[in-house]
């Protein structure tokens, strides 16, 4: 017989309560979280607060080594408290036993309520047993009396035990235990005065346990107190009382989903890459301690990869963020710290600036501000934050979205302007009492990464046997018979280490330049990565769309560009860039092949900018007449290929000329002999007179059959960037299917959705003689 009866559940529980504020319970039920968790007991102990806290449960996951967790009906719906308290018992592992902390007064709660989301609310909603928590140290006979108050204030509230705390004498805690026996409540232990085990507070309350250096120390000092002073045994009894619990555990993955099906991207154009899980940068560290166990575990049931990252620690965002949260905390302690990592600031900057999902709460709100305190921070958020006099604390209802406040600052002005794709504000949301927020991010950070380039896509992932290449830019399938021989003569001396010093001295002939202000590569992919690791700039600019190697070498070394994105038809305005010390540019630029103003380019280098020019194919540039490549080249740095003309896509071979001062900086990168001897054969050889005629030549036959291109395609109806000035063009199909048909009637086209900046619309055509054309717009057609 199927039944859909949910089966009881035991779970020991047990809520330290007190009469008001400032009495111990965070002292008392941290205590006993970590005493039960440690021999002899060495239970799995499950710690919870009630209320929105943060900082409580901080101390309660050092002391269990398990999240700390949160009850609170406002925040979360009285529905799902007992659900999440059997869930927060469960994971990571079952629990033995959970301890929960109150809040306030055992009968605060929500203002202007009947005690709503106060501790006894939770108490009635889990059917647990109570343990009062009482500071003596300003009373003895009269605390009797608050007990019995508060032990016979509601019916559903059991008080089975008290602990004293804050003792001045043993003769003073045993007249407070005389003074309770007539109420027939058992007193299960006294703590006496000692601050070394109580915790420090701040202008929210507590010191948060990651910013307190000595807290394990602190930690195990109070646990062996407890056991010394509190019967641990009748603790335990008292939580086994509680009744079973018929409910089902919250479940994350019922909350929220990840994309389920291509409709749950409607934007997204259907293709052969493997689905990701969008990568979240979740702020922690010291700054941004506050964050609830269930944000997490919602990012990861939407099928997201939450990463933590230090912003005033780390130097960037983490590599592929789709997604940034930013939590609460204290940045207004951390301001210097947190204004002082520029590099993070600029991480983040230009996540922002690319159109990454973002959240701030509170601490997030201000990090994302223009400055707090005078400390400049992201400047997002077109605000300035400071400390002020009042705390601002309670529940609030945004527009049907239960949150709380808990900060001293305020912004000016009060409600700010931010980015489409940023939400920063003071309002603390648990989002597992609104889910739908969880999963609209989620969805926003799917899409983002959806919609992001692959920066490690190449021409050479659409080839394959059987299809006319169109999507590969080398001109020939080999060398010449020339260059050839060249090479194949290096073979019998391979048994030597390559020396570079000729293939060095030949190119700096060639271009007119001094010896030291050349270094041969293995290919232009080399080259990127050691300008990456070796050329310094804080504010790294990339202009797209262009060849994707140089950000995604950025990116492997740690750093992360700003993209400045090109509209059709893709010409570069000098005085449109963002503020930069590190440009990097294609010229003839892929997959434009536009051309732009040399002249202009080499303005752009001075001392505090350097610029970074992707001369891949400005050999098919009759003339050569935009080249920056010259005997003087202060901070700039111009990268070449000969893959490209002479048919060496399997040799790498390419070079770096420049800023000699540079040079020594990525010669310095290098690995030693990353280059052969028979690359660096080919070097010389793509110097010699010979190669100078034949790629002159080439140059004209690219050119005429460029045009023949261009004239088809605009014949398809196609939109071509115009003038191309590189054996390649660009065009807008105006159908994403387009790529997809031609390769099923045999042609490779590059897709153009992998370019930051273009979309699954565009593609690039290699230029090839007419009758590949031709042929192609046939298939075109059909």
């Amino acid at each position: 017989m199927v039944t859909d009866e949910i089966p009881a559940v035991p779970l020991a529980r047990v809520v330290i309560g007190a009469p008001a504020s400032g009495q111990g319970k965070t002292t008392v039920a941290t205590g006993l979280m970590a005493a039960l968790s440690r021999e002899p007991y060495g239970l799995d102990v499950a710690g919870f607060k009630v209320g929105p806290d943060y900082i409580d449960p901080g101390y309660h996951a050092l002391a269990t080594g398990r999240p700390g967790r949160n009850l609170d009906p406002w925040l979360q719906g009285e529905e799902r408290i007992v659900p999440l308290l059997l869930h927060g018992a469960q994971h990571p592992t079952p629990a033995r036993i959970a301890i929960i902390e109150g809040a306030m007064g055992l009968f605060d709660g929500k203002a202007e309520t009947e005690g709503f989301a106060s501790t006894a609310h939770v108490v009635e909603l889990t059917s647990s047993p109570v343990i009062l928590t009482v500071d003596i140290s300003h009373a003895s006979r009269t605390i009797a009396a608050t007990v019995a108050g508060v032990a016979a204030f509601e019916e559903g509230v059991k008080v089975e035990g008290i602990i004293l705390n804050k003792a001045g004498s043993p003769r003073h805690a045993e007249e407070v235990r005389r003074a309770l026996r007539r109420l027939g409540i058992p007193v299960l232990g006294v703590l006496p005065r000692d601050e070394a085990i109580h915790v420090p507070s701040r202008h929210l309350g507590l010191v948060p346990a990651a910013e307190r250096d000595e807290a394990l120390e602190a930690l195990d000092a109070l646990a062996r107190r407890i056991t010394d002073t509190v019967d641990l045994a009748r603790v335990v009894k008292i939580a086994m009382t509680a009744p079973r619990l018929s409910v089902r555990p919250w479940d994350p993955a019922a909350e929220v989903h990840p994309p389920r099906s291509p409709a749950d991207q409607p934007d997204r154009v259907a293709d052969d890459r493997a689905p990701t899980r969008p990568r979240i940068a979740v702020a922690g560290g010291r700054a941004f301690t506050f964050r609830y166990a269930e944000t997490t575990e919602l990012l990861e049931a939407a099928g997201c990869e939450p990463v933590e990252f230090d912003p005033l620690e780390d130097a960037t965002l983490p590599p592929d963020t789709a997604g940034l949260y930013l939590g609460g905390g204290f940045p207004e302690v951390h301001a210097e710290g947190l204004s002082g990592n520029a590099t993070m600031i600029a991480s983040i900057r230009a996540a922002i600036a690319d159109g990454t999902p973002t959240v701030g709460e509170c601490a997030g709100l201000l990090y994302l501000c223009r400055e707090v305190d005078g400390h400049p921070m992201v400047g997002a958020v077109d605000a300035t934050a400071a400390m002020g006099p009042k705390l601002v604390l309670g529940y609030r209802d945004a527009d049907g979205t239960h949150g709380h406040e808990f900060h001293r600052t305020t912004t000016t002005p009060a409600d700010p302007a931010m980015p489409p794709n940023v939400h920063a504000s003071y309002l603390h949301v648990h989002w597992a009492g609104a889910p739908q927020l969880a999963q609209e991010f989620c969805d926003a950070a799917h899409a983002y990464a959806a919609a992001r380039p692959d920066l490690d896509h190449h021409g050479d992932a659409e080839v394959a046997e059987g299809l006319v290449d169109l999507a590969v830019n080398v001109r020939l399938p080999g060398p010449p018979d020339w260059m050839l021989a060249a090479i194949t003569a290096t073979l019998p001396g391979l048994g030597a280490y390559p020396d570079p010093t000729a293939a060095r001295a030949a190119i700096a002939a060639f271009h007119g330049v001094a010896p030291e202000m050349v270094l041969p590569t293995a290919g232009g992919a080399e080259a990127f990565t050691l300008i990456a690791r070796a050329v310094p700039g804080d504010r790294p600019v990339v202009v797209h769309p262009q060849f994707t190697e140089p950000e995604a070498a950025l990116l492997a070394a740690g750093r992360t560009p700003r993209r400045h994105v090109l509209a059709p038809p893709f010409t570069l305005d000098v005085d449109a860039l963002p503020d930069t010390d590190l440009l990097l540019v294609g010229n003839p630029t892929n997959p434009t092949s536009v051309l732009h103003d040399g002249e202009a380019l080499r303005e752009l280098a001075r001392p505090g900018r350097i610029v970074v020019i992707d001369e891949a194919f400005m050999d098919a540039v009759p003339g050569e007449h935009e080249t920056q490549i010259d005997a003087a080249m202060d901070d700039l740095l111009v990268v070449r290929s000969l893959t490209k003309t002479w048919g060496l896509a399997g040799l790498r071979a390419g070079y770096v000329v420049g800023d000699p001062r540079l040079i020594a900086r990525l010669a310095a990168q290098q690995p030693p002999w990353s280059v052969s001897s028979p690359a660096l054969a080919a070097m010389v050889a793509a110097t010699a007179d010979r190669a100078t005629v034949e790629s002159q030549l080439a140059v004209i036959r690219t050119g005429r059959n460029r045009d023949h291109l261009v004239g088809a395609l605009a014949g398809l109806g196609w939109d071509v960037v115009t003038p191309a000035a590189g054996p390649f063009v660009l065009a807008d199909t105006h159908d994403p299917s387009t790529r997809a048909r031609l390769r099923d009637r045999g042609f490779a086209l590059r897709r153009g959705d992998t370019f930051p900046g273009l979309g699954p619309t565009w593609v690039r055509v290699a230029v090839r003689e007419p009758d590949v054309t031709d042929a192609l717009v046939e298939a075109a057609r059909v």
